[in-house]
């Protein structure tokens, strides 16, 4: 089997898998955070459309989305590399919804 381009190991957390270590160590600690009430309405993978003037461009898919304390809606990646694609993603999901992609 050909080694991963990023290294990137794929695990199971609850079920679920994510595409690396790091990520599902992220996810089980945001658990723990809506479990203790400092965040809320966690979803995992949520997808945004990147359409300009009407123009369906590609959509991003960010790792997480979640309510912080103060009621903000977060906009999650984890990344051990930033891509020029994930980079343009940012930009235009900046573009389109007014919030920074923040990363973990």
């Amino acid at each position: 089997m050909r080694p991963r381009k990023y290294r990137n190991v794929p695990t199971d957390v609850d079920g679920i898998r994510f595409a690396s270590k790091a990520e599902g160590r992220r996810y089980a600690e945001l658990k723990m955070l809506e479990k203790r009430g400092h965040i809320s309405s966690l979803k995992i993978q949520p997808r945004y459309p990147l359409t300009v003037n009407g123009l369906h461009v590609c959509t991003y898919v960010a790792d997480f989305e979640y309510l912080d304390e103060h009621d903000r809606l977060i906009t999650e990646d984890k990344k051990g590399v930033k891509t020029k694609d994930f980079v343009i993603k940012a930009k235009l999901f900046h573009a389109l919804y007014g919030r920074e992609v923040t990363l973990s």
